[in-house]
């Protein structure tokens, strides 16, 4: 069960496996996130490229505006789809 909750620090919260059937309810939440935003991936217990691609767009559009996308407090599964996949390089990674 995917979960994504905003809170009032402007962190986002994923928990539980973000694939295709989650990319709505995830880039529902995400598109309102402005400025510098961090995802905390504490929760997160898989990622599909589906997912992958929802975080990029986040990413991409925050970064135009002169924000950026921070995740945070990966497991070390999710870590190495980011670190295998290159992307670690281009995400802030904490």
């Amino acid at each position: 069960m995917f979960k994504i909750r905003l809170d009032d620090e402007g962190v986002v919260f994923l928990s539980g496996r973000l694939d295709a059937s989650q990319i709505e309810a995830a880039a529902a939440v995400l598109d309102t996130a402005t400025g510098t935003t961090v995802a905390d991936l504490s929760g997160l217990d898989y990622i599909s490229s589906a997912g992958i691609a929802v975080l990029l767009k986040t990413y991409q559009r925050l970064t135009a505006s002169g924000g950026t996308l921070k995740l945070r407090n990966l497991n070390q599964r999710i870590t190495n789809v980011f670190y295998y996949s290159g992307l670690d390089k281009i995400l802030t990674v904490e």
